[in-house]
């Protein structure tokens, strides 16, 4: 088949899909809205692609009428793209500005084209229906867009195809007749993509609506279609009368065309620029609230490190004036001024401003943004409230955001200078107000958070120093038993020897005591070890002897329960001394036995003292600060206890006011796989 036969052969089958739509539009859309748009769309490419044949064989008038169908048809499918975005708008949207800037492209394009036959013209019409189809398809939602998409793939093919056939034409100056010979077919063959959305669901139109990021990733898009364009045709002319140098010329000018879109694209004042002017002109709100709340909230939760968080907050307010940088001052707990605590784009400012300031003092009482270009312009609005000096300086500060929670002021965030012309009024100030109370509650949230680690740990250093000054109270016990001893016994050489490993054995112990309150936990390191009992219980002889007692010991040897030495030592230590404070008015036995039990080894420290009362050891025994001892502390049996119950094993008390105490230590043996069990009539 010849090119002539082909282009009347696509346009054929052009005209008979646009048919079948028209039909269907018409009985199958009757009574629905948007017939009214897409039924002469319909019959006008019907007209279209009768009249393009004639072009072929006649030139005027059906060149002349084939060019104004094709403009009319872009006309109507303009206009019905524009109908699905405005069939239920938003509120927020300015329909009267959205509808002029859709009047004057679906108007002054076509007319353009008809009049002229341009090749630019149509394909800014191709550009806009692209456009708009973005719009459409972003503004549907997801559930929504599985009705919607084939609507879009037809129309996008369409203005795809006959964007590529006509900016070629623009560039060579003349229309490809392969090209031109194929649009017919393509154009067929997306008419029942149209017919298959509307089959799909009859309900997707309803479902349309313009946000912010969908007005301006449209606007963007047109625009730099429309530099390109420009700039091809530049690129066309150059090269058409350049002579020698026309390509080398043109092919520059394409590679700094490019380069200067993508600088275009990355640069923030641009995209701040775009950003004012496109709310200020097509919505009647300048935020989208949902969007910049969930933004806003995304970036505090992102970070849980103070100094990140700081910066987020600076920059999360920033953003929603275009603002380049900014910094935060908080006011640290115990101090009454605020200081830098973190910056973004800004100078370092080692000032700090007080809380009982004037500046301060207008911010709490009216919770204001300031504005510091109004306030040099206009200070009776702010009260004529003094600027620091170190603010005033700062060239780059714009705005003073006050951070209140609770009618309390805990900091505030300066911001820099917009990268636009930025107009501060109610909705702005109102937006950041909020957004700073969510900021300030998080800030609040942070410093509670951190005060309360701080409790913490002063409170496990303070539970730790108690334990250490129980021991030291005991170990200054002995040592002060010894000295007493010591000046009717120091020509005793027995004296003397035990006096020597009383004296080192204190030293010792106060050295762990030392590296415990340094590293701030035990100074027994890595896990339980195998500890021989019996060496635990005779390290505590000296304690006795110190004291001028003896203690009667039925050991068993070779019992060795899982522990550390050190720590063991102090609980038996513990038991010991007590039974002697028990027993020491008395002159009565204090007796340590050993064995096994099972998979346990059981030491029991007994006396026969004044004991203690059943309702003290089921309630204040094993609590700290209770005791029954004038001068005692009562952490020993808590601390005892604790550490038994971390080995896994077990504190048994048996007493009775007058008959002495007896207490047990269940503790698990290092190696139970060879143990036996206890012998008949032993008790735990």
């Amino acid at each position: 088949m010849t090119q002539p036969q082909l282009l009347l052969t696509g346009l054929v089958m052009a005209g008979l899909a646009h048919m079948a739509l028209a039909v269907w539009v018409l009985f199958a859309w009757r009574n629905r809205q948007g017939s009214r748009l897409l039924l002469p769309a319909a019959v006008i490419s019907i007209a279209w692609a009768a009249s393009a044949p004639f072009t072929v064989w006649f030139d005027s008038p059906w060149v002349l009428a084939e060019r104004w169908l094709d403009a009319l048809r872009y006309a109507f499918w303009i206009l019905s793209l524009w109908w699905l975005l405005t069939r239920r708008r938003v509120s927020g949207v300015r329909s009267i500005a959205f509808d002029r800037v859709v009047a004057v492209l679906a108007i002054l394009l076509p007319l353009w084209g008809g009049l002229t036959g341009s090749h630019l013209a149509f394909t800014l019409m191709a550009v806009t229906g692209l456009v708009l189809i973005e719009q459409v398809y972003r503004g549907v939602s997801v559930d929504g867009r599985w009705g919607i998409k084939p609507v879009c793939l037809g129309l996008a093919g369409t203005f795809l195809f006959d964007f590529y056939l006509f900016s070629e034409a623009a560039i060579l100056g003349r229309l490809d007749a392969s090209t031109l010979a194929a649009r017919g077919y393509v154009h067929a063959l997306m008419v029942p993509l149209l017919m298959v959305a509307g089959w799909r669901q009859h309900n997707w139109a309803q479902r349309i609506k313009l946000s912010r990021q969908v007005a301006f990733h449209s606007l963007s898009a047109l625009l730099a279609g429309c530099y390109l364009m420009l700039v091809a045709a530049s690129g066309y002319y150059i090269q058409l009368f350049g002579g020698d140098v026309g390509q080398v010329l043109r092919v520059g000018l394409m590679f700094c065309a490019l380069v200067l879109l993508v600088a275009f694209a990355l640069s923030g004042t641009v995209r701040a620029t775009l950003r004012v002017w496109l709310g200020k002109h097509f919505f009647r709100y300048r935020y989208d609230y949902r969007d910049e709340w969930l933004k806003f909230t995304r970036a505090l939760s992102a970070h849980h490190d103070p100094d990140a968080l700081n910066q987020r907050v600076i920059q999360g307010l920033a953003g929603m004036v275009e603002s380049p940088g900014g910094a935060l001052w908080l006011r640290p707990l115990g101090s009454d001024a605020f200081a830098q605590v973190a910056r973004w784009n800004m100078p370092e400012a080692v000032c700090t401003e007080p809380a009982d300031s004037p500046l301060m003092g207008f911010m709490a009482k009216t919770g204001w943004v300031i504005n510091l270009v109004e306030h040099r312009q206009h200070p009776e609005r702010y009260d004529r409230v003094d600027v620091p000096r170190w603010l005033a300086e700062l060239e780059a500060a714009w705005l003073i955001v006050p951070l209140k929670i609770g009618g309390e002021d805990i900091g505030f965030v300066v911001l820099a200078a917009s990268r636009t012309a930025w107009d501060i009024n109610w909705e702005v100030t109102d937006l950041l107000k909020t957004a700073a109370c969510q900021a300030a509650s998080v800030l609040a949230q942070l410093r509670a958070s951190e005060a309360l680690m701080q409790a913490r740990q002063f409170e496990s250093f303070n539970r730790m120093s108690a334990f250490v000054v129980h021991d030291l109270k005991n170990i200054v016990t002995q040592l002060s038993l010894m000295t007493k001893n010591a000046r009717r016994l120091k020509d005793n050489p027995e004296f003397q020897d035990d006096m020597v490993m009383t004296v080192d054995n204190a030293l010792e112990r106060m050295k762990q005591l030392m590296l415990q309150l340094r590293e701030g936990g035990s100074p027994a390191s890595g896990g339980p070890v195998g500890v021989d009992l019996a060496k635990v219980v005779e390290g505590a002889l000296p304690l006795a002897k110190a004291r001028g007692r003896e203690l009667d010991l039925d050991l068993q040897p070779g019992l060795w329960a899982r522990g550390h030495e050190e720590r063991l030592a102090r609980v038996v230590g513990h038991l010991i001394h007590n039974a002697l404070d028990a027993t020491e008015s008395t002159g009565h036995r204090v007796w340590v036995k050993s064995h096994r039990f099972g998979s346990h080894a059981c030491l029991e420290v007994q006396d026969n003292g004044v004991g203690m009362s059943e309702e003290f050891v089921r309630a204040r025994l094993f609590r700290p600060f209770q005791t029954t001892k004038s001068a005692g502390m009562g952490i020993g049996a808590f601390e005892s206890a604790q550490y038994v119950q971390e080995l896994g094993g077990k504190m048994n008390v048996d007493s009775k006011v007058g008959g002495g105490t007896r207490i047990s230590l269940m503790l698990p043996l290092l190696d139970t796989g060879t143990l036996g069990v206890p012998e008949a009539g032993v008790r735990p």
